[in-house]
């Protein structure tokens, strides 16, 4: 065992142990409590800590703007992208309006939508519309409303 070993308390921040760690080219620190070994902090601890707390800040281009942006991008590079798709986006809320050609294709845009940072909640206004019988349906959502109304 080191004689006297290098250690932090429960109270370092993380910025400190961080510092230690890189001065002194140490890969693990003794927490204490008084003069009690509560536990052992790593490199790796530290990553894991450093991880989780950049999880927890904002994209900073994750305003409407870009959030619109982002799913237009992603949406148009597929091959059930919707014809006339339009994108509104408020306050992370979306409104997805647009003509399919199937079901799939509904539900795809919507969980494309769900996934891009930022957006809160995605309203369907996509139509369908059948090639075959030429039948156009509006979304189960505006059908909704269109009943409640």
């Amino acid at each position: 065992m080191t004689p006297s070993p290098i250690t932090v308390t429960e109270d370092t921040t993380l910025a400190e142990i961080a510092d230690l760690m890189e001065r002194r080219h140490i890969k693990r620190l003794p927490v204490l409590r008084g003069d009690k070994i509560v536990g052992m902090i790593s490199r790796a601890n530290l990553l894991q800590a450093v991880a989780s707390l950049a999880r927890r800040v904002p994209d900073p281009t994750a305003d409407d703007d870009h959030i619109r942006n982002r799913i237009i991008q992603t949406i148009e590079k597929t091959d059930w992208c919707p014809s006339r798709l339009n994108v509104i986006v408020r306050d992370g809320v979306v409104h997805l309006s647009g003509v399919i050609l199937d079901e799939d294709a509904r539900q795809a845009a919507v969980v494309a939508a769900e996934n891009i940072e930022g957006v809160t909640k995605v309203h369907d206004h996509l139509c369908w519309f059948d090639t075959i019988t030429g039948t156009y349906l509006n979304s189960p959502e505006d059908e909704e409303l269109a009943k409640a109304g």
